[in-house]
């Protein structure tokens, strides 16, 4: 027979109440799941128009950091590019993207979204031309949650060197075609080298003698590059300045300067705020022959007080120091920041980072550097006395010779004060204007194809 068990009453009420509260959990639990698995919501729009390409970026709460399901097609006549997004809820974020769009934007006519089905939002891309779109998502990174990219670029891009040579001023061209036929000169030798009071007297012309260090009369195209960009703000300063502006601003003044050079002219690899991969920095300057590629940043470290001016060079064989190592691997990770679509498969890319033929190229950047960075001794402190060396992405052009100036730090208050200060903008662009003066002294360039490099 079962022996009964006896369990004092106030137990007894104690193990029922316990049950319950157990069965209550499993009950409540679902439901709160349920409120917690919500359908993701787009937080924020951002586009980012540009002659080369515009950007739509949608920033969303999926839990986890996990992209959003969408499929995408074309439409011909009107262009149009559809996007389908679902499992999101249609908020009052997508309800005023056609507010997002400029009437100036080189390729969107307008973008539109709405609800297609149930659990389906529909965008809509009215296109000013035939586009190449690229629709891909990006994992959360910084400040940034997980966003959905939008890219459109154009289906015939214009040739950059031919853009560049169409000039009605008579330095396009037949300049450059000119000048890469011509032989190299030997250099006059100025007045202060002359017998003294011979300096205006008519000499007897003489054969032109061979110099050891040729001179070539063309056009010297020096690549200036804005670093960041776009989504990717670079560092900011205590103030609030975005080192994307401040750079761009100095770049701006160094072109005019440049151009106003004879002989010499800039191209930017991005002239207003938007982003351009690493990769897509070198292949701009590969693509118009550049003979020097300088890229312009505003540096940042974890103490307010660290300031001064910096250049480095690519290193084949490790940083020269520990912060020239942070420092390469902090802007190599500006593609992360920026968005790259890791699907497109870049060959270009991959011919110029492996390519071990760099070596001649790091010695001319030496010099480069060394010229740039006594100039801007001369305007601030250096926050070091010589050149340094790390792996940045973006001085791996194989047959450029390639610097990274760090102008200042936009961390230090006094400096980031500086930086926004116009004066002192066009006297760092000045600055670097006589270092590639002092380079190309003794440097000349010589002579090139007038066949552009495509690949």
């Amino acid at each position: 027979m079962r022996k009964r068990s006896h369990v004092p009453p106030v137990e007894r009420r104690r193990a029922l109440l316990k049950a319950g509260g157990a069965a209550l959990v499993l009950l409540v639990t679902p439901l709160a799941r349920a409120a917690a698995g919500k359908s993701p919501s787009i937080l924020s729009v951002r586009v980012w128009p540009a002659a080369d390409y515009t950007r739509v970026t949608l920033e969303h709460d999926a839990p986890g950091g996990a992209p959003l399901k969408f499929t995408q097609f074309s439409v011909k006549n009107p262009e149009r590019l559809v996007v389908d997004i679902e499992g999101i809820e249609f908020n009052s974020v997508l309800d005023g993207l056609s507010n997002k769009v400029a009437p100036d934007d080189p390729y969107i006519k307008l973008l539109r979204a709405g609800r297609f089905k149930p659990g389906v939002v529909r965008l809509v891309m009215e296109l000013k031309t035939e586009v190449q779109p690229q629709v891909f998502s990006l994992k959360p990174v910084g400040e940034y949650g997980s966003r959905l990219v939008l890219d459109v670029y154009p289906a015939n891009p214009p040739d950059p060197l031919l853009s560049l040579l169409d000039k009605k001023d008579g330095d396009g061209l037949d300049a450059i075609a000119e000048a890469g036929r011509r032989e190299p000169v030997a250099e006059e030798p100025s007045q202060a080298q002359q017998a003294p009071g011979r300096a205006q007297e008519a000499r007897p012309a003489e054969p032109a003698k061979r110099n050891t260090k040729p001179v070539v009369d063309r056009l010297v195209t020096i690549t200036l590059d804005p670093g960041h960009g776009g989504e990717d703000p670079g560092a900011v300063g205590k103030g609030g300045s975005h080192e994307k502006d401040v750079v761009l601003s100095i770049a701006k003044r160094l072109k005019a300067k440049i151009d106003a050079e004879p002989n010499m002219r800039a191209v930017l690899t991005r002239d207003s705020d938007f982003f351009v991969p690493l990769h897509m920095r070198v292949q701009k300057a590969r693509r118009v022959q550049a003979d020097l590629f300088v890229s312009i940043h505003a540096d940042a470290w974890i103490k307010p007080d660290a300031r001064g001016s910096s250049v480095f060079v690519l290193s084949e064989r490790g940083a020269s120091s520990s912060q020239a190592r942070w420092l390469a691997q902090k802007e190599n990770e500006a593609d992360l920041i920026g968005g790259v679509n890791i699907g497109v498969k870049d060959p270009f890319l991959a011919r110029t980072l492996l390519d071990l033929s760099q070596t001649a190229t790091i010695n001319d950047s030496l010099k480069l550097g060394k010229a740039v960075l006594g100039e801007l001794g001369g305007i601030n402190a250096l926050h070091k006395a010589s050149v340094e060396q790390a792996g940045f992405a973006v001085l791996k052009a194989p047959d450029i010779p390639s610097i990274l100036v760090e102008t200042a730090f936009i961390s230090n208050p006094e400096e980031e004060k500086r930086l926004n200060d116009d004066a002192y903008q066009d006297r760092m662009a000045e600055a670097m204007l006589k270092g590639i003066r002092q380079y190309f002294a003794k440097n000349p360039p010589l002579a090139k194809s007038r066949l552009a490099r495509l690949d």
